[in-house]
């Protein structure tokens, strides 16, 4: 059954497939677009936190 949910692609470098790959064989995903998914996930939740942490430490003007 097809999904509803937007697709695009990504093209990426063999250095960085391979590390998406390993990513997901260590942590058991299902396929490659489940790994990155979550990879894409955590990267935005990482990005969110490093910008609220610098937010807080910004002098007041």
């Amino acid at each position: 059954m097809p999904t509803k949910k937007p697709r695009y692609t990504v093209t990426v470098d063999e250095d960085l497939l391979k590390e998406i790959d390993d990513f997901r064989f260590e942590n058991r995903y299902s396929s490659r677009s489940a790994a990155t998914l979550d990879l894409i996930r955590l990267g935005m939740k990482s990005l969110k936190k490093q910008q609220a942490d610098k937010a807080k430490i910004a002098p007041k003007k």
